[in-house]
């Protein structure tokens, strides 16, 4: 039987080309059929705030509300970590913290929602921070103890090196390749473990990244985000045919076996199963 326990982690601003040029540890898997990889288009405007609750609601911008990165407020729609926890399952969080002002309390408190523990909120675990800067290496340590100390069903990670890295020198330099290739190097310290754990992982992105360090609009650098998928409930395969933003949360609900949101779209499988099995050329 399956084990539905899921990892979700989010790379902040990684485009889908160099996602996959850079991504070696990843694309590893993918090679030997041991991952399914697809391009995502993400939905506009590809800003941070509006993406996320698009990621955990599966609800498009104009209908939950989220237009800006400039909204700070709880989300009204139904969320995978509100979903979790109606199936009695628990959730948990180590992420950015438009996460928590999203899930838990608007706005978000310095002092009292760095690291929450309440069983009685969507995000029943969780640590946040503030700070672009925040180094992936302690972000990931932190996913770890929660995950090692609260046995989540549903853990959610979310990175901002590279998106802060492509703001200050664009998208396609060599220190936001550098980025991508230290979470990389990261990925390959923690999901080994996670999946020995009996965790499912999905690796994606809320938008990309141009040439000139910005995103918000309808570039391809802007809106091809890549998604990486671990797990037995699914064949590997390459997709061939990019698969709606919006499909991602009605994933997850399936991957972890609860009912997904009534707002959340039908799953594409006609998409989700339209690849390639083995490679061609040998090329990922």
């Amino acid at each position: 039987m399956s084990n539905k326990k899921l990892i979700m982690i989010t790379l902040d601003g990684c485009r889908y080309d160099i996602a996959i040029q850079q991504l070696g540890f990843l694309n590893h898997f993918v090679e030997k059929k041991l991952a399914s990889r697809h391009k995502v288009i993400s939905e506009t405007p590809s800003n941070s705030r509006p993406l996320y609750e698009v990621l955990l609601t599966g609800v498009p911008t104009h209908e939950n509300g989220i237009y800006t990165n400039y909204n700070v407020q709880m989300s009204k729609e139904q969320s995978i970590f509100s979903l979790t926890k109606d199936a009695g399952k628990t959730t948990a969080a180590a992420a950015y913290n438009w996460v928590s002002e999203l899930y838990n309390r608007a706005p978000f408190s310095m002092f009292e929602d760095r690291i929450q523990h309440d069983e009685a909120k969507a995000i029943q675990h969780g640590i946040f921070y503030s700070d672009d800067a925040y180094p992936d290496s302690h972000l990931f340590a932190d996913a770890h103890a929660l995950i090692t100390s609260t046995n989540p069903d549903f853990m959610y990670v979310h990175s901002m090196n590279i998106d802060d890295i492509g703001h200050k020198h664009t998208g396609n330099s060599i220190e936001y390749r550098s980025a991508v290739t230290r979470v990389d190097t990261i990925l390959g310290i923690y999901v080994p473990r996670w999946l020995e754990m009996g965790y499912q992982v999905i690796v994606t992105s809320d938008h990309g990244m141009d040439d000139f360090g910005n995103h918000g609009g309808t570039l391809p650098e802007h809106r091809e985000v890549p998604l990486f998928i671990f797990s037995d409930q699914l064949e590997p395969r390459i997709g061939t045919k990019p698969l709606e933003q919006l499909q991602l949360a009605p994933l997850v609900c399936h991957l972890l076996g609860i009912e997904k949101g009534k707002k959340m779209q039908e799953i594409d499988w006609q998409t989700l199963n339209e690849g390639m099995i083995t490679l061609e050329n040998g090329k990922i």
